[in-house]
This record gives structure tokens, sequence and C-alpha cells, in this order.
């Protein structure tokens, strides 16, 4: 990977930061987008006292202009990018007959449209290049729902629908499109869930068959082999990471 820069939204923290790690630690330029731009600097220099090549970009996933903004400087920076990650997102949680417009907005506007937006404004970089490679992070959620995520789960199953729908548009440009659902990943974000009492993690740790919680560094793993040369033959396909827990 050490000719190719990579772009990693929410990427400066749980499954996002291992991301962009391992695709550091793999050669790959990396580009870490946040909300939370002083981690996503903080990330890149972690990275680049390891020997790895990253930059820290300040990016909100709702605002089209500032996923541009970023890009741009991702492009003058590091080169033009042909892998792409989307891993930015949010469990807004709630009473579904308690969903007012705004909430449910803002949930496919982070969890969706963010993911829309971040691949039709990388795809034109990846066709001038003939190569690309984008992996858009959804949630094992999607196979069995989630009671007061009804925003998320929703959201999350549209990001499968529209991998599936560009896997198919942009195959024929050397372009891979595939979506990882992880299920029961030790991130702030579940840890969050867990405190709010929407998971009990003793009775999922035994539910799940490998009898252990994911890591991140779990996901990182796949996405590593779906960014990969090796993977030009895999496209369209939600791989699950998630100890079994759904096959």
């Amino acid at each position: 990977m050490s000719s190719r820069t990579a772009v990693v939204t929410g990427g400066a923290s749980g499954i996002g930061e291992a991301i962009s790690r391992r695709l550091a630690a793999d050669g790959a330029m990396v580009a870490i987008l946040d909300i939370d731009g002083s981690a996503a600097e903080a990330l890149a220099s972690s990275i680049e006292l390891s020997g790895g090549k990253a930059i820290g970009l300040t990016a909100d996933v709702t605002d089209r202009a500032a996923i541009d903004a970023g890009l741009n400087e991702a492009r003058t920076r590091l080169g033009r990018p042909t892998i792409l990650v989307n891993s930015a997102g949010l469990s807004i949680d709630g009473p579904f007959l308690e969903i007012t417009a705004e909430t449910w907005n803002r949930s496919l506007a982070i969890n969706l449209t963010g993911t829309f937006d971040s691949c039709q404004a990388v795809l034109p970089d990846m066709i001038e290049e003939g190569w690309g490679r984008i992996v858009n992070i959804s949630s094992s959620s999607i196979h069995s729902g989630a009671p007061g995520l009804a925003g998320y789960v929703a959201a999350k199953s549209g990001v499968v629908g529209l991998t599936k729908v560009l896997a198919l548009e942009f195959a024929k440009f050397g372009i891979t499109v595939n979506t990882v659902p992880p299920g029961f990943i030790d991130t702030p974000m579940l840890r969050n869930t867990v405190e709010k009492g929407f998971i009990d993690l003793d009775q999922q740790t035994a539910r799940t068959p490998v009898g252990r919680i994911g890591q991140p560094e779990d996901v990182a793993a796949v996405c590593a082999f779906l960014t990969s040369e090796e993977a030009g033959y895999v496209t369209g396909q939600s791989i699950g990471v998630n100890g079994g827990r759904n096959t």
C-alpha cells in the first residue's frame, strides 16, 4: 500500500482509530477525517512516531462542504485517495414514538448520508486511477434489529443497500465496494449503550459463540484485506465481524 492514499472517516476513535492505525501499518498514507479534529491530529502524530504516514483533519460528515475541503487537503498533502473507509457513525437512541423529525434526520445524516457524500466525493479520484477500494462500516443490528435504535438501524441498513449499488456501478473501473457490519465490538459507543441500559455486557458476551467481546482490531483486520490488491474479486459483499453471533 506504499503508494496508496487512504481516507478514514470517523477515524480518530473506536473502530475508526484501529482502521487508521492498521492501514498506516500496512504502508498506506492515511488521512484521518473526524469531527474531533484535535483527536485526529493526535492520532496522526502517534502514527507518524511509529513510522507511518498520516494527517489529521477536521470534518463533520453531515457537512458536504467539510468533506470536500478535507479531501482537497488530503489530495494536496498525500495524493489522490484510492482507499475510503466510512467509519463515522453515531448511535442515537430512544423509544420509537418519541423520535422527533430532527433526531431521525440527524441519525440518517450521520450514518447514511455522510457515507453517500464521502463515496460520491472520492469516487472520481478512483475512476481516474482505475483502482479503488471502499469499505462502509454498517452494523450487525441490520440483521437482528435493536429496540430503541430505529434511526440507527434504518440508516445502517441503507448503507448495505448503497454498498451493493455502488459495487455494481463501479466494478468496471477497478473499484470494489463492500460493507463490514461489526457486532459486539468494544468501542466507546458500545460502552455508552451499556451504560444507558440497552445492553447487558455479561449477557451478550455469554451469547457470543467465540466467548469474548470483539476488539476494534478485529474489524480493522478485515478492512485491511478488503482494501488490499488481493481483494479485487470481492465486491458488493457484507463481511460480518461478530464472533459468530450472526452467521
